[in-house]
């Protein structure tokens, strides 16, 4: 079996291990195999129970730089934690089209699986851990994008890494059925357009899915459960779909997530940050300190039929533009709302306005909170109540529904 050159200085090639002939493929038998492996070559590498390819701490665990090659069933460990130098358990390289890397597991302090350039690449069913006795912002990340297409990343497990899945500079590709635990953030988008992101969990993330300075996002029956800071950011977004998504108990953590993202988090299910031309509906945002929040021009967004459920706050709305969050006569499902329903219709017959001065007041100067139930705020409330002229432009849903949409009722969490 000839595989190619070594390329990179220390990498040996798979060829150096004891493979046996496995019907169309190769069998790694069982064993701690040590050192950093390079296939060159497009072929089929499954690995016994009990195989291990161990990297010694330095660079890579696994380089395929050959279109076609499938890696499954294999124990990557000990790889390198330079993160400068990309160190990854399994790293591809542009010319590993259409690579296959299934059912493998990887515990390391550097990158997980890192994509490099490539194209139509599967990473399935994959379970990858980062290094506990490494600080968290010096972990690399479970699975790395950059300038890569077509890639399918399903029913992958990460957990203890930096961000579980962060994909840069990528178009076209699929983030499908992920569990991510225990990271900063769960799945991260930078400069990447048109892009799907469905049925993936993260849960106690410091944010579950960072969307940042990107468009046509397609994000669809995914889950954040107890996420910090964050369930959902949208910064600089826009022509994306948010549909079918659950965003459940998001408490404050450290403000802008440690990291210096975006100041004060207050534990938001949804945070939209100037971002516009979005369609949002039909999710669930339950259970936190604040449902949505909207500021820096996000504007002419579609949010009509999502279900607000018993969050601290519902909704902080920061612009001067008034905004109307029903389309077509229906609105959204609020769990405060005080209105009634006379004609039976599902509609509440009062619009539903979450956010007044006072509210503003309060949003400026917090220390305000200790009058909320004074004299003189209730008379503030009571003046615009009866001199609607002096209302502050903010968030208005004509046409409230009585009830919770049965899509998002049907994933309420157990």
């Amino acid at each position: 079996m000839a595989l190619g050159s070594v390329a990179q200085a220390g990498t040996q090639p798979v060829e150096t291990l004891p493979l046996q002939a496995d019907g169309a493929g190769w069998l790694l038998p069982a064993g701690v195999h040590s050192g950093s492996f390079r296939i060159d070559q497009s072929m089929q590498l499954r690995c016994a129970e009990g195989a291990i390819l161990d990297a010694g701490g330095e660079g890579h665990g696994l380089v395929i730089a050959a279109p076609k090659v499938r890696v499954e069933g294999c124990e990557v460990r000990n790889w390198g934690r330079n993160l400068t130098d990309m160190d990854s358990g399994i790293y591809l390289e542009k010319q590993a089209t259409g690579a296959e890397v299934v059912g493998n597991r990887l515990r390391g302090p550097g990158f997980g699986i890192w994509l490099d350039g490539t194209l139509d690449v599967l990473l399935e069913r994959n379970d990858i851990e980062g290094d506990l006795q490494t600080r968290s912002q010096d972990r690399g990340n479970g699975i790395q994008l950059f300038a890569v297409r077509g890639a399918r990343v399903i029913d992958n497990r990460l957990r203890h890494v930096r961000d579980g899945i962060y994909i840069d500079t990528s178009s076209g590709n699929l983030m499908q059925g992920n569990l991510i635990e225990d990271v900063r953030y769960g799945i991260h988008y930078m400069f990447s357009h048109d892009n799907r992101v469905l049925n993936n969990l993260t849960r106690r993330t410091r944010t579950g899915y960072a969307l940042m300075q990107s468009r046509q996002l397609t994000v669809i029956g995914n889950r954040s459960e107890f996420d910090q800071n964050y369930g959902i950011l949208m910064n600089y977004i826009t022509y994306s779909t948010l549909q079918d998504n659950l965003v459940s108990d998001v408490q404050q953590g450290t403000s802008g997530g440690g990291d210096g993202m975006i100041a004060g988090a207050e534990g938001k299910a949804l945070f939209i940050y100037n971002s516009l031309f979005n369609r949002i509906e039909n999710n669930r945002f339950q259970r936190s300190s604040l449902g949505i929040h909207l500021t820096a021009g996000s504007e002419d967004n579609q949010i009509t039929g999502n279900a607000f459920i018993y969050n601290q706050q519902q909704v902080k709305y920061v612009a001067t533009r008034e905004q109307e969050w029903s389309r077509q006569g229906r609105g959204n499902y609020w769990s405060d709302y005080l209105g009634w329903d006379r004609d039976g219709d599902g509609l509440g017959d009062v619009a539903y306005e979450p956010n007044d001065n006072v509210d503003r007041l309060l949003w400026t100067y917090p220390q305000v909170r200790l009058l909320l139930n004074s004299p003189g705020v209730e008379l503030l409330r009571w003046v615009q109540r009866a001199f609607p002229v002096v209302r502050a432009p903010g968030v208005r849903d004509s046409h409230p529904l009585m009830n919770a949409p049965a899509q998002a009722a049907a994933q309420v969490l157990p």
